[in-house]
């Protein structure tokens, strides 16, 4: 008994740092509706920064007066990301602001390993608080008490300033409806500023509460940020009281999953949080989106139209030029274009989803690493030559989309998307942990093209006839009627439904169809790579597909093309440096602020009508 009360009190210490690093991603995301994915980093830079100021103020007033000032100074760090990159990019469609703040990650990073250096910091026990007290015959740090029992006095203090307070009040109304307020005279500007300090500041304090436990490195911004949006996610997002009871439910069965069922902890959070969204969609104590209602992407009236003649001879003559590409004998050039070429198709599938579909994948790389994993087992295991192998790659990533899609259908908006999380998450740790058939961690070796292919030009070759055969069966499947039955429920459910329409079927085939695609552009992958690893179906895969999407424009079809090759290229040329996140990471979010509605969208914009498409790319 004192050993179940001693980890229930572990997990309650838990969910103190997760729940305020939650709440403020709650708040910030129930006002401004961004998808802060920069919200681990804050919480990265509270711990770095507790570790500096607790250096210089010693003692137990000290250690708090720590405590304020990081939070004061994270809350300002975040002031300035709103003003100086957000507030330029809130006009442009909500989910695009998500690639300025994985740029803002990108840069933290670099930042903080300039500052602090690249080995782990830690932490010093809390000044009057380094012993134990022995419940049950069971040693409980006096710590863990001590922010368990601060954790309800931040809850209720929340509470007070939303509910008993001008500007609380008025947060709580740009939440219910941003543009009623905005219309009643109300500055939104500096309401979403004060938003952003306060839920910055949060995650500030979480860093740094956190410090003594488990001390500050570089990696802590990732391991954070899934379990903060699961947390939101459950608990409903905007929902303070939501993320405290799910903050407490995630911990809690974290700290028990690790003794029960050990091979679980990589996807306790994520089965939960799946099982939640499937009974009541908009979590605990969250309220349901309104279809078309913020995280949407596909709000477009203009029709697609077919492409122009000048436009086919443009993308002709970009073949022919791909297809001349081996005159230039530069092998790494080769490798690179395929790579190009793979990743295109793969954000081309993506964007099915997102731009006329209208639905958000946060998990698209679930069918990427599934169809790889199916080409290498098949390989691997049935001794399928490659042909074999690229043609079950489609078929599996399709059925895992068909049986994915058929739950996420139901949801809408950040609820489908996270939906989308857990899945993926979910055949990640499958692969990650089921070493005797997968290789786990170690991957699967030995993947390499037929005898015929072998060679580095013809399987170049290979790759360009197939992807772009991928790409061209997207476009006109986006002018086929079930690409016009897609496109009209995103546009309107209700009218769609009227006319007879079965919306949510169609979805449901979009899922499968887009899944497949990915699915083929990841047996290309494969065998490109001659290997598969686990990395492939992790969290960044999916967001590279996402960023390509929304660099190259949403709202075009060839948006991902671009895209995918502008962020590949700058990948590779960038990863030469030492600091290339850095660098990266501020070109992606002068691109963002540059060109708002994506490269392609730009460039239609300013020059559609002198190279004469201005129809062809809307989506």
């Amino acid at each position: 008994m004192g050993f179940i009360l001693a980890q229930a009190l572990t997990g309650l210490s838990n969910a103190a740092a997760l729940f305020l690093v939650a709440s403020g991603l709650s708040i910030i995301f129930g006002v401004t509706r961004i998808v802060n994915f920069a919200h681990g980093s804050f919480y990265m830079l509270g711990a770095y920064i507790a570790y500096t100021t607790m250096s210089m103020l010693p003692g137990i007033i000290g250690f708090w007066a720590s405590v304020a000032i990081t939070g004061v100074a994270v809350g300002l760090i975040g002031v300035v990301v709103e003003l100086v990159v957000l507030r330029q990019v809130y006009k442009a469609p909500e989910l695009f602001q998500l690639v300025a703040t994985f740029g803002v990650i990108l840069v933290v990073q670099d930042l903080a390993l300039l500052t602090w250096g690249p080995e782990d910091l830690i932490g010093s026990r809390a000044p009057g608080l380094e012993s134990v007290v022995y419940i049950m015959g069971e040693a409980i740090p006096e710590y863990d008490l001590a922010i368990i029992a601060l954790t309800p006095v931040v809850l209720f203090a929340i509470w007070y300033l939303f509910n008993r307070t001008r500007w609380g009040i008025l947060v709580r109304a740009a939440t219910e409806d941003r543009e009623m307020v905005g219309a009643l005279g109300v500055n939104q500007s500096w309401l979403f500023t004060g938003v952003f300090f306060l839920g910055s500041l949060l995650a500030g304090v979480g860093g740094a509460i956190q410090l003594p436990k488990g001390g500050a490195d570089l990696l802590m911004d990732f391991s954070i940020l899934s379990a903060v949006f699961v947390v939101v996610v459950i608990g409903g997002m905007g929902s303070i009281p939501g993320a405290f009871i799910a903050a407490l439910i995630i911990s809690e069965l974290n700290v028990f999953g690790v003794q029960l069922l050990p091979q679980s902890t990589l996807v306790l959070m994520f089965v939960v949080m799946a099982l939640v969204l499937i009974v009541r969609p908009w979590g605990l104590l969250g309220k349901p989106e309104k279809p078309g209602q913020h995280g949407q992407v596909g709000e477009l009236a203009r029709p697609i139209a077919i492409m122009p003649t000048r436009g086919k001879w443009l993308f002709a003559a970009m073949l022919v030029l791909l297809a001349l590409l081996p005159v230039l004998d530069d092998s790494f050039l080769l490798v690179l274009m395929a790579d190009i070429i793979i990743f295109s198709l793969f954000a081309t599938s993506l964007h099915f989803l997102m731009g006329p579909g209208g639905m958000v994948s946060f998990g698209h790389a679930a069918y990427f690493g599934g169809g790889a994993y199916a080409a290498a087992l098949s390989v691997k295991y049935m001794g399928a030559p490659m042909e074999i192998a690229i043609m079950i790659a489609p078929l599996i990533a399709g059925c895992l989309a068909i049986i994915i899609g058929w739950f996420c259908v139901r949801l809408s908006g950040v609820y489908l998307a996270m939906l989308t999380l857990a899945f993926a998450q979910v055949l990640w740790s499958i692969v990650f942990q089921w070493g005797e058939v997968t290789g786990g961690d170690d991957g699967i070796l030995g993947i390499w093209p037929s005898e015929w292919a072998s060679d580095g030009v013809v399987f170049y070759y290979l790759v360009l006839v197939v992807g772009s055969a991928g790409i061209l069966l997207i476009r006109h499947v986006l002018h086929s009627p079930f690409g016009y039955g897609v496109r009209a429920g995103r546009d309107s459910f209700v009218r769609s439904e009227a006319i007879g329409i079965n919306v949510k079927l169609m979805q449901w085939m979009a899922f499968a169809f887009a899944g497949a695609l990915a699915g083929l552009a990841g047996g290309l992958y494969v065998f490109a790579k001659g290997s598969i690893f686990p990395d492939e179906m992790e969290i960044a895969r999916s967001f590279d597909a996402l960023i390509m999407v929304l660099l190259g424009g949403v709202k075009t079809l060839s948006g991902p093309f671009v895209g995918a090759s502008t962020f590949t290229l700058l990948q590779d040329w960038l990863s030469r440096f030492e600091y290339w996140r850095l660098v990266l990471g501020s070109m992606i979010i002068l691109l963002v602020i540059l060109f708002p509605q994506g490269l392609v969208g730009f460039a239609r914009d300013k020059f559609g009508r002198l190279i004469n498409v201005r129809g062809e790319d809307h989506a």
